[in-house]
């Protein structure tokens, strides 16, 4: 969620990218909670860490806890940010609940994803 917010509300200021720590898939309710403000996310694709690791990177951000603990040491110029969200994946209980979780966390990162291109494009 993070890389495609930060596409649709970066400009040209930013190119994202994301990776877990493991590849798997998208996240249906991903698709389905991006499309609500108008990102198609329908053709992404999951990627994995390692690769990008060969890449130097301006600003690394990780969003969730088991990431943070889990990625390796990213080493300069890079800087390195930690957002703490639930993993809405992780959420139980009916279709509702789980994408009123998604919802959630989708809004809680577009808010820090609104703080940060507010602050790098003064």
């Amino acid at each position: 969620m993070a890389e495609a917010l930060l596409g649709a509300r970066g400009g040209a200021t930013f190119t994202p990218a994301s990776a877990g720590v493991v590849a798997s898939r998208v996240h249906p309710l991903t698709i389905a909670v991006l499309a609500e403000l108008g990102i198609d996310w329908s053709q992404a694709s999951s990627k994995a860490l390692a690769p990008m690791l060969e890449q130097d990177w301006d600003l690394v951000v990780t969003v969730c806890d088991e990431a943070v603990e889990a990625c390796p040491y990213i080493p300069p110029p890079a800087r390195v940010l930690h957002w703490s969200f639930d993993d809405p994946a992780a959420a139980t209980g009916s279709e509702a609940e789980r994408l009123a979780a998604f919802r959630r966390v989708r809004d809680e990162i577009a808010t820090h994803v609104d703080a940060l291109v507010e602050a790098e494009t003064r």
